[in-house]
């Protein structure tokens, strides 16, 4: 919907300019409405991005031992869905009157109608589990099981404790099929291993939700989420006019941006195969260092004059963004 409402505003913000104009009497008022459609269109399209984005991670547990990997690649997605309006700004440039903002637009609209078909039709009614959540079904369901052997064996007829016993079969028939025999085996040697290294594990464990909000684990890496969001997103929208104040000229400027309009999709592709192997093969201190560290350098290399500084900037925040967002998540 709020995909669908952006869309729209776009596209027929020249009709409500010109309507808005037909009544303003005030000649300063008019040239605003063309903003009172693209700002709120901005909007729109910014809050429906992650109401798609955020629900999708949960297609890393149909894989567990690639989760990372899959998390990586739905980042590149991400990162390279702004593409298409680098491909259409381009394509503006060379056809404005064949192809406008409203053809654009309009045609823009098979997305959110793709999005519909696609929860109605493909995706799962529930999300799927992690491979805890399916352990602890099973614990469950053995419990239930074995609460109900200590019971009178006349309370269950034969065709009811079948049934028990085959939706158990079935839930570990379905963590099999996920991990393998040796699959499962591996993940939990390796999952072993980085909880052992990562003095991270269990820390929030029977905690309650507010004594999870009051501890120091959620209170920084909220702090430090909303810190490098605002970074990140700042950084996308300002780019051009703080590099020509960084380097005193607005063609230097122009050819940065020209430049990061490109790297940002690419830079996201390319990354993906190394984020997933870095998260699945790593523990969470490790992942937590690179990201400070990277986070750090960006800083540092956005306050240098230098072109090579610049240049090398966006190198580094084209890869760093997937991870980030990948990592965090």
């Amino acid at each position: 919907m709020f995909i669908s409402m952006g869309s729209l505003l776009f596209a027929y913000a020249r009709k409500i300019d010109a309507f808005d104009g037909m009544f303003s009497r005030v000649n300063q008022i008019h040239h605003l409405t063309l903003e009172a459609a693209y700002i709120p269109g901005y909007l729109f399209l910014a809050l429906g991005g992650p109401f798609i984005f955020i629900p999708s991670f949960q297609l890393s547990n149909t894989f567990p031992t690639s989760s990372g990997l899959i998390l990586s690649m739905l980042t590149g997605a991400f990162d390279s869905s702004s593409a298409v309006f680098l491909f259409y700004r381009l394509a503006y440039d060379s056809f404005p009157r064949i192809l406008s903002l409203r053809v654009f637009f309009l045609g823009y609209l098979v997305v959110p109608l793709f999005i519909l078909f696609a929860q109605i039709f493909i995706m799962p009614p529930t999300s799927y589990k992690t491979v805890g959540e399916l352990v602890k079904q099973v614990e469950e369901e053995e419990q239930r099981l074995a609460g109900d052997a200590g019971e009178d064996d006349d309370e269950y007829d034969d065709d009811e404790q079948l049934l028990r016993h085959e939706r158990r079969e079935r839930v570990v028939s379905e963590i099999t099929s996920l991990l393998g025999s040796k699959g499962a085996s591996r993940h939990q040697q390796k999952e072993e291993t980085k909880r052992e290294v990562s003095g991270v594990w269990g820390a929030m464990h029977g905690k309650s939700v507010r004594e999870q909000m009051l501890s120091p684990w959620y209170i920084l890496i909220t702090l430090f989420t909303i810190v490098q969001m605002t970074r990140i997103n700042y950084f996308v929208a300002t780019i051009r006019p703080q590099y020509e104040y960084l380097l005193g000229s607005v063609t230097k400027a122009i050819s940065v941006n020209e430049f990061f309009d490109i790297a940002l999709p690419v830079g996201g592709l390319c990354a993906v195969p190394f984020i997933g192997m870095l998260l699945d093969r790593t523990a969470t201190p490790t992942v937590l260092l690179v990201l400070v560290s990277v986070a750090a350098a960006t800083g540092i290399l956005g306050l240098l004059r230098d072109a090579w500084a610049a240049y090398a900037n966006v190198v580094l925040f084209v890869l760093y963004r997937p991870f980030y967002y990948t990592a965090i998540s």
